[in-house]
């Protein structure tokens, strides 16, 4: 049972690094007042890129930065759309999501079910990985696992505690009242939105990079769809984050530890199980008060300064 329990802890935290870098991605969107319903798509063509990029022989690092350009370059139409011609957000949103998926499949024959070398696990001193129950979670993981929460602490610290997070927080709440206090509201929600494509494209390409050093179509899988819930577990919190990750990702590395159990469980129902937990997840927040406060006020509408 240990040995189980051990290689579930050491599992997670491959699969909640990616949940992780979306819903951060998101949460800079939605702060600045834009819903990006995209993530899904442009998390496929960050892995497919990511991929493509390490079968031409670039390094693993390099091949994580060109699936977070590739998530940029593929949501500067979306921005454009909703942040400077006022595009409705849901469906441009969809849009994107299309777009990217279609142009991951079309664009990564040549990439698909090739493999490659990876992102390797860090250097620590000896002896600590073999820890009893989390020295495998804590001390065997690649270099954008511990990144990843980094980021998470220093975006939160950044959004609460800083004027430029205020400033855009302020974007994401009342956009007039913002704009009267000299904030660019274009501008910002613009940033953001450049800097959260980065990070979901980031997050495709670890799926590649990091997690199966090998791509092929649908890998995503729809977990673009669970960091939106995840930002909606977390209040729009990145440290709250952090937990709803390891909440999510720790439900989809039950899978393979269940299976190599010899659990007697039909396997669609255990691949249910993430999905499950999500449905579970939004409905308990549609009735949670807090969480409708946390959300940001202007979310999802087009600001125009005319109405001010």
């Amino acid at each position: 049972m240990t040995m189980a329990l051990t290689a579930w802890l050491g599992a997670m935290p491959g699969f909640m690094t990616p949940l992780l870098l979306a819903a951060l991605g998101l949460m800079l969107c939605e702060r600045a007042g834009v819903l990006n319903l995209g993530v899904e798509g442009v998390m496929a063509l960050g892995a497919m890129s990511g991929a493509a990029a390490a079968l031409a022989g670039w390094g693993p690092g390099a091949a994580m930065g060109a699936g977070a350009l590739a998530g940029l370059a593929v949501s500067l139409p979306f921005m454009i759309a909703v942040v400077i011609f006022r595009a409705p957000q849901i469906p441009a949103g969809l849009a994107l999501a299309a777009l990217a998926l279609g142009a991951s499949a079309a664009l990564g024959r040549a990439a698909s079910h090739k493999p490659f070398a990876g992102l390797g696990d860090l250097n620590w001193p000896a002896g600590l990985a073999e820890l009893p129950v989390v020295g495998r979670m804590l001390f065997r993981q690649d270099a954008v696992v511990y990144l990843a929460l980094v980021l998470a602490l220093l975006l939160g610290w950044w959004l609460m505690r800083t004027r430029a997070g205020l400033r855009l927080r302020a974007v994401g709440e009342d956009p007039a009242t913002a704009d009267a206090a000299g904030v660019d509201v274009q501008l910002a929600q613009l940033g953001a939105l450049a800097v959260g494509s980065l990070l979901i494209g980031a997050a495709g390409a670890y799926l590649s990079v990091g997690g199966s050093n090998i791509w092929t179509e649908g890998m995503v899988a729809g977990r673009g769809w669970i960091a939106l819930a995840l930002v909606v577990f977390a209040q729009w919190s990145p440290v709250r984050a952090i937990a709803g990750a390891a909440l999510f990702g720790g439900a989809e590395a039950l899978i393979p530890r269940l299976q190599a159990m010899g659990v007697e469980v039909p396997v669609y129902l255990l691949s249910m199980l993430p999905y499950a937990l999500t449905i579970a997840v939004l409905v308990l927040m549609a009735f949670s008060k807090r969480a409708r406060q946390a959300e940001p006020g202007f979310l999802g509408r087009a600001y125009i300064r005319q109405d001010r």
